[in-house]
């Protein structure tokens, strides 16, 4: 959520706040404001997609000072958007100004965009540090302030939002929060974090002794994520002061002079046409309710394991998915996609003239929404037309040139030799492993028999790899291909000789690899130049590996999640390309390590045994030919009002997807 222009207000505002010294506390901590804010602080390179492992090494830190503290704490989740989904305008805002942000770091402007993988990052984070999490249903601002007022301890965000919460152990911005400066306490208490806490008592007193029970009534009036300020702009006329927050000011001074919301929301209601009255009036108390702590009992979650809630029961949804929901087992997308129909797909800084980096996973999508809408194989023997009305259709929002665009996509019927009617999403746990192996692999178009000689929580990526290289547009290059499996390389060595368990010494080649490795890292790179068409292929492979990760996870893990934080770098990765085109015996960087380089020799000679022979060897198209396919493609273009029919040709190795539908 988030109240338009607050948090400017308060931080300009130092009286509003009080200090604090957080330690031998627990403390309840908003995820999705943390694992942005650490995103940003890790200094990852935006441009180029990422460096998994910088982030998930500030995430180490951060708790790390936390521990040094005692404090204890419990990170909760957003999850989907709600089966309401009121705050859809909103999300289309906001993969808008995402888009908007990612062409401009294409140009070589500055900016900052969350690289794709980061949530599933900062999940696989925690879950290694041991750090206690729950992903809600659907947006956690009320669960949060609940969990908080029942341990009576802080909040920790970066929502403005939790200044109108009523919150008994007050609310710390994490602006405020000095987690890398650590500050030594007198006595035996020992260290501390210095924090600030907004103090809404000031606040209030500062606005003539305002009511704290109108604060909510202020939030929706003033424009939330679910109400536009827009349509008050007749009351706002009336009420809103001059100057740099004069609306804000001046909602909050009006707002004072009544003793309680029910007054105030009559007197709001004066300045509208009588006909809008009453629309307005619901609209605005069921915002109001947003406010109010839930009575859901995250305790009970994180002592249980058991996350009940009135609205995921209502949804009637298969408690094996529930409780999977819950434990960041699955991700929001598949929520999405299984109650609202409805997905977002993340852009990335790519070639805006090309299709949506999202495009040649659009095979794996389709299985992942035929499996969670409970398509069988059933439906391939109806007829064209029962069959087009049958299947079921999940709208996408995706990057289309530089707009964002809704697309209708089929889900697959699923072939019958992994199901039938008896397997319905309830039931999917219930299908052998083998099976749900075996659909896994033929999505990806790879045998399992392929994948024997690599390590197992590799096999994914290579599978997925595999899958990228024949399914992308532009083709992927022989030298992209190396730099991608030299940065996994990188990762496992990294692993082996930085591993914190002093168990296992590593051998003496090894280091002396890794050393290698680094002065070489410290050389200044000759060509700095961003290339945006091999930017564009990376981030291909980020959305085959995230669809990969997704259904992966849908069918139970059939195989071993990876470890992200060593499996792409993005800044190394194109780095490693720009030299492979210009010094191949880059290629030679681990050879004094016989088991990173039979690594390497593995992960090449698997990923080249799924294509031809001359699969990197073939000459691209002559010039004529280009030209007479874009003159074709620019007349088609005037035609086609969905970004699917850019996609068909992409990927043939889903022997059961179906196509998707035009807008």
């Amino acid at each position: 959520m988030g109240i338009q222009g607050l948090t400017g207000f308060v931080e300009e505002r130092g009286a509003f706040f009080t200090e604090l010294r957080v330690r031998d506390t627990k403390l309840v901590i908003d995820g999705s404001s943390l694992y942005h804010r650490l995103c940003f602080a890790s200094a990852v390179d935006f441009r180029r997609g990422g460096d998994y492992g910088a982030f998930a090494a500030t995430v180490r830190d951060f708790f790390a000072s936390l521990r040094a503290c005692r404090v204890a704490p419990f990170v909760v989740l957003d999850g989907g958007r709600g089966p309401e989904d009121r705050k859809l305008p909103t999300l289309r805002g906001r993969a808008a100004e995402r888009l908007r942000a990612a062409q401009g770091l294409s140009r070589g402007e500055g900016g900052c965009l969350v690289p794709l993988l980061t949530r599933e990052a900062f999940l696989q984070a925690l879950g290694r540090l041991g750090v206690p999490f729950v992903q809600c249903l659907a947006e956690a601002d009320r669960e949060i302030a609940g969990l908080a007022n029942r341990w009576g301890c802080p909040v920790l965000s970066l929502d403005s939002d939790f200044c109108v919460f009523d919150l008994a152990g007050g609310y710390c911005p994490l602006s405020h929060f000095q987690w890398q400066s650590l500050a030594a306490g007198e006595g035996p208490r020992g260290c501390y974090v210095p924090a600030r806490c907004f103090a809404v008592e000031k606040f209030c007193r500062h606005f003539g002794h305002l009511n704290k029970s109108l604060l909510p009534l202020f939030a929706v009036l003033n424009g939330n994520d679910y109400v536009e300020a827009a349509a008050l702009e007749v009351f706002f006329c009336k009420a809103a002061r001059r100057g740099r927050h004069g609306r804000l000011q001046g909602l909050l001074t009006w707002l004072a002079q009544f003793a309680e919301p029910g007054e105030a929301l009559d007197n709001v209601l004066k300045h509208l046409k009588k006909h809008q009255r009453e629309k307005m009036r619901e609209l605005l108390c069921t915002a109001m309710e947003d406010y109010i702590p839930s009575d859901v009992n995250l305790e009970d979650f994180f002592q249980k394991g058991r996350y009940e809630c009135e609205a995921a029961r209502a949804l009637g949804l298969p408690r094996w998915v529930l409780d999977a929901l819950a434990r960041g087992k699955l991700a929001p997308f598949l929520s999405d996609a299984l109650v609202l129909r409805s997905t977002f797909l993340h852009v990335q800084v790519e070639n805006m003239q090309r299709p949506s980096a999202h495009s040649p996973a659009l095979p794996i999508r389709q299985v992942i929404y035929g499996l969670l809408l409970k398509v069988s194989h059933s439906t391939e023997a109806a007829s064209p037309s029962k069959q087009t009305n049958e299947l079921p259709v999940v709208c996408e929002f995706d990057r289309l040139q530089k707009t964002l665009k809704k697309t209708f996509v089929q889900g697959a019927s699923l072939p019958t030799d992994f199901c039938d009617d008896h397997f319905s999403l309830d039931k999917l746990t219930e299908v052998p492993m083998s099976c749900r192996l075996m659909l896994l692999m033929e999505t990806l178009g790879v045998k399992m028999s392929f994948l024997e000689s690599i390590p197992s929580h590799l096999q994914l990526p290579v599978a997925v790899t595999c899958y990228w290289i024949r399914c992308s547009e532009p083709k992927v290059k022989l030298h992209q291909l190396k730099a991608l499996l030299l940065t996994i390389v990188c990762g496992e060595l990294h692993s082996i000789t930085n591993d914190s368990d002093p168990t296992p010494v590593p051998a003496e080649d090894n280091s002396i690899a890794y050393n290698n490795f680094l002065k070489w890292k410290e050389k200044k790179l000759q060509n700095e130049d961003f290339d945006l068409d091999a930017a564009h292929s990376f981030c291909q492979w980020q959305c085959c590996l995230q669809m990969g990760l997704y259904l992966n996870q849908l069918l139970g893990t059939p195989l071993s999640e990876p470890d992200l934080s060593r499996l792409y770098n993005g800044t190394l990765v194109h780095r490693l390309y720009q030299e492979l085109k210009s010094t191949p015996s880059v290629e030679n960087l681990f050879s004094s390590s016989p088991k990173m380089t039979l690594l390497y020799q593995v992960l090449l000679n698997t990923v080249e045994s799924t294509v031809s022979p001359d699969f990197f060897q073939k000459m691209s198209k002559t010039k004529s030919e280009s030209c007479k396919k874009k003159k074709a493609s620019n007349k088609k273009k005037k035609a086609i009002r969905s970004a699917i029919p850019e996609t068909r040709h992409l990927c043939d190795v889903n022997r059961f997807a179906s196509l998707g539908m035009d807008d």
